[in-house]
């Protein structure tokens, strides 16, 4: 059983829930471990196929970085998928939505950037306080945020790590909805279920275009690229049950393969 977070699987959705709120959900390395083992099990899993991620409690989705423990003296072993078990991890297609319940500071915030989708709590506060501290967002956020927001929005987060709310968020562009505290969860399952109306491998290989199409150098280079979830999903069950469905007038009963 995971020490430092929950998992509660409902049809094809697996929530996860950062769980240490006595010190705001910040986390640790062995924390960071443990979200990275729970978020391989995800992506492995073929009956899983949208994540949510959020933090135990109201006051924090995660404050990042424990510097407290850091400041312990205690030793900081490699996390190789990063922050939240998210923020190195670059060949994950399924599609994870942060819930965001809270403050998400420093780490906290970079795992955010890392999901696809974020909804924030009105109440939702997010920023890269890093160089408060004398540190940087090295996390990811550096990089995800500016590519999310553009430059100079991102600048005026970063150079001087000031807190935004929710609907700035959503404003500047890296917030994707915003919901009541106690409607957080509900509007994340929402577009969780909306997701898993589509096509699973559908998502993924839109997903995974979306995201690599980023690293090419043009527009034509990135529509002439051969993506891997694509074959997959052109050789699937499902790219003929799509069409069949939509013939029969019917639901379709998506498989995953």
């Amino acid at each position: 059983m995971p020490e430092f977070c929950k998992t509660e699987v409902d049809g094809h959705i697996l929530t996860v829930t950062m769980n240490r709120p006595e010190r705001m959900n910040a986390l640790h390395p062995p924390a960071n471990l443990e979200l990275g083992e729970v978020f391989d099990d995800f992506a492995a899993n073929p009956d899983l196929w949208v994540a949510i991620i959020t933090g135990a409690g109201e006051r924090a989705f995660s404050a990042g970085n424990d510097l407290r423990w850091q400041a312990e003296g205690n030793q900081r072993p490699p996390v190789p998928r990063g922050f939240g078990g998210l923020t190195s991890r670059f060949d994950l297609d399924k599609p994870v939505i942060a819930a965001v319940n809270g403050v998400a500071m420093g780490g906290g915030f970079e795992i955010a950037l890392a999901c696809d989708i974020i909804v924030a709590a009105d109440s939702a506060i997010f920023a890269l306080p890093e160089p408060k501290v004398g540190l940087a967002a090295l996390a990811g956020g550096l990089h995800r945020l500016p590519r999310e927001i553009g430059m100079k929005r991102a600048m005026g987060m970063i150079l001087t790590g000031r807190r935004v709310g929710a609907d700035e968020g959503r404003d500047l562009g890296f917030v994707t909805d915003v919901a009541p505290q106690s409607k957080l969860m509900e509007r994340a399952r929402s577009w969780a279920e909306q997701i898993c109306e589509c096509a699973p491998l559908s998502i993924r290989a839109s997903k995974q275009v979306a995201y690599s199409g980023l690293g090419h150098a043009s527009l034509e280079d990135a529509m002439a690229a051969k993506y891997d979830a694509v074959a997959t999903m052109a050789k699937s069950e499902d790219f003929i049950e799509g069409p069949k469905a939509f013939a029969e007038k019917r639901a379709p009963n998506w498989k995953g393969r």
